[in-house]
């Protein structure tokens, strides 16, 4: 449904007017021991591309170009069945286990040393998550000194008989996975988990004081403790976190598109909602120190559709969570992306959900090749262009009304300014499905008023997307038509689409 209340939007680009810094561990992403992420996704040691630790060289390429910056690691629900020490040592003496979260069989021979591998290859920081479901206090802290710690004791000289001289230097650590959710090996109340995440922050410290620790939010903000969970957590870890989680996905339901495309007004909502939420029990503790947030998950995923390819209980690396994502998908992701870089100030860490084969912007054929979707673009231009400080827009948008969130704008859009080199990258959705949305923006707030390109994802044929098959079928395209004329910007957003406009100043 439409009922459009102006033909054009307009927005204003000011540098006086920021809401926060970009931090590079904001355009992260998550692997977890799940379907073929890891094994036959990075990990494929008879592939033609292989390196000597069985690392795809092709998969490998193509996170670099995504620029992924941090990854989370090894789950998920995973981890709150993991026994770390199956995952260390000779490989020929790595026990196979059953993984009870998405009953596979875990062969452990991609473990937390192949990891760490994988992090330095790719420069990218990782992101250790422990195991508080089957686990706890001791296991954790044994599992930093394992990784952590120079030498000179059992763990340490452990993790340097394996190969591992130098330590792993991890700094950010999750304790424990979607605890509040039901389905969650080792499930718990607010109470026992708050409990549980401040004993194992505060005995991780007494090893490492300058740990960066993320304790479990919510598992969405339409699970019924909502709220509730982030305060009771908070009450009892406040003081020995630094972040607290948030998770979401999002997907196409009974062919309400116009909803979907809108997905990320709910996300900016639970974002706030949770800010409110650490900020008011930070009130009543009477501390200064701030809370940041981690969306450590986040994606489109169609939950609802039932798996293509038929899977049998306990099979090694099984097709499980593998989307084809089209360009209507793309563009809601783009859209979460632009959400998350509008908290800047708060959001200060996020884990793109995930990173190869499992509701992924990588995707690979045993054997075969490796391609982009068409989520990966949207990532790869915010993760190179979208840094710096992002700028505070509010846009004079067009609205229309949709079933699920009621009326919202069709432009949402962000941008974002490096200071020092003056250049200005806007972001921006249109989130009508078949109209055009006329665009004017400001630029005499900023001195960046030279058009360096306008790129954008969109098709005739909204469900288009890249397969095995095709895999270029949708790549971004230069726009035609943008001007700027006496610093005022002039475009046309095309229906249902994702834009990237890169400003410079003039030379």
């Amino acid at each position: 449904m439409s009922d459009h209340r102006t033909a054009l939007a307009r927005l204003t680009l000011n540098a006086a007017f920021s809401i926060g810094d970009v931090q590079p561990r904001l355009y992260g992403s998550f692997v977890e021991h799940l379907g073929r992420c890891v094994y036959n996704g990075l990990y494929e040691p008879g592939h033609p591309t292989a390196d000597k630790a069985g690392l795809r060289q092709d998969v490998l390429a193509l996170i670099r170009e995504l620029g992924v910056t941090t990854v989370r690691y090894p789950g998920g629900n995973f981890v709150s069945g993991y026994r770390w020490e199956d995952s260390v040592g000779p490989r020929e003496d790595r026990p196979v286990r059953l993984d009870p979260a998405w009953r596979s069989i875990e062969t452990n021979q991609f473990g937390l040393g192949e990891f760490i591998d994988f992090c330095r290859k790719t420069d990218i920081e990782p992101m250790m998550a422990v195991n508080l479901g089957t686990r706890g206090v001791e296991d954790a802290v044994r599992l930093l000194e394992y990784a952590n710690h120079p030498g000179g004791t059992e763990l340490s000289d452990q993790r340097t008989g394996h190969g591992a001289k130098e330590p792993f230097g991890i700094k950010m650590w999750c304790l424990g996975n979607e605890m509040d959710g039901p389905w969650q090996i080792g499930h718990k109340t607010a109470e026992e988990y708050g409990r549980l995440a401040a004993e194992t922050a505060r005995a991780m410290r007494m090893i490492q004081p300058d740990l960066e620790l993320v304790a479990c939010g919510s598992s969405g903000s339409d699970i019924a403790t909502f709220g509730a969970w982030e305060a009771t957590v908070l009450e009892e870890a406040y003081d020995q976190v630094d972040y607290v989680s948030l998770h979401t996905y999002y997907e196409e339901v009974d062919g309400d598109r116009d909803s979907f495309l809108a997905s990320a007004v709910d996300m900016e909502h639970f974002i706030e909602s949770v800010v409110a939420t650490c900020d008011h029990v930070g009130a009543r503790l009477k501390t200064d120190k701030r809370i940041d947030l981690s969306f450590d998950e986040w994606n489109v995923w169609y939950q609802k559709r039932p798996n293509p390819h038929p899977v049998e209980d306990w099979r090694e690396a099984p097709r499980l969570l593998e989307d084809n994502y089209s360009v209507t998908d793309a563009v809601v992701f783009g859209s979460l992306i632009i959400a998350l870089l509008r908290h800047a100030d708060r959001v200060t860490a996020a884990s793109l959900a995930q990173l190869v084969n499992v509701i992924a912007p990588i995707m690979t054929e045993p054997g075969g090749s490796a391609w982009r979707q068409t989520t990966f673009f949207p990532f790869a231009q915010a993760a190179r262009h979208g840094r710096g400080r992002v700028l505070r827009v509010e846009a004079d948008s067009p609205t229309h009304t949709t079933a699920k969130y009621g009326e919202v704008p069709l432009l949402h859009a962000t941008a974002v300014s490096d200071d020092d080199t003056g250049a200005v990258t806007l972001f921006a959705v249109n989130r009508s499905q078949n109209r055009p949305l006329p665009l004017e923006i400001d630029l005499h707030g900023v001195d960046a008023h030279s058009l360096t390109e306008h790129l954008v994802l969109a098709d005739a044929d909204p469900d288009t997307r890249n397969t095995l098959d095709q895999p270029e079928r949708i790549t971004p395209r230069a726009a035609t038509g943008t001007t700027i004329t006496s610093g005022v910007l002039r475009t046309e957003l095309a229906p249902l689409s994702w834009n990237m406009i890169r400003l410079a100043r003039r030379p």
